[in-house]
């Protein structure tokens, strides 16, 4: 828990300090798309994305592939928010270790900034 606090710490000033660009956030979303919906409630691989900010981790009823870690997360009381979404999109075996998704994680704050400015664009529905 010590080591997620100093994580999401770490980033939450860079993402602070810049709103990032949601056109280029799209075009980074690309890297998600494959498993993911933001702009239909409809889940693949893994669980849409749509109204995610605000959340409740592992919240989607009917998604069945939520690992033990992130419905730990949930039963918690963890919500998803940009500081701990930008923690999840670089680092997410870090973040929830025994997590099922097999992203590695964006390398470049600027990245993670623009992501998580097209997730804030989206309707949350």
């Amino acid at each position: 828990m010590k080591r997620l606090l100093l994580t999401v710490a770490a980033l939450a000033p860079s993402i602070a300090l810049a709103d990032g660009d949601a056109t280029k956030g799209e075009i980074v979303f690309k890297k998600c798309s494959a498993c993911h919906n933001i702009d239909k409630t409809d889940n693949k691989i893994g669980p849409h994305l749509v109204g995610i900010l605000g959340r409740k981790v592992a919240a989607i009823d009917g998604f069945p592939n939520y690992s033990d870690a992130l419905k730990a997360a949930g039963a918690g009381g963890k919500v998803w928010d940009e500081a701990s979404l930008a923690a999840w999109v670089t680092e997410p075996k870090k973040l929830y270790p025994g997590t099922r998704m097999v992203f590695t994680g964006l390398k470049k704050p600027e990245d993670v900034q623009d992501l998580i400015a097209y997730i804030k664009a989206q309707p949350a529905q």
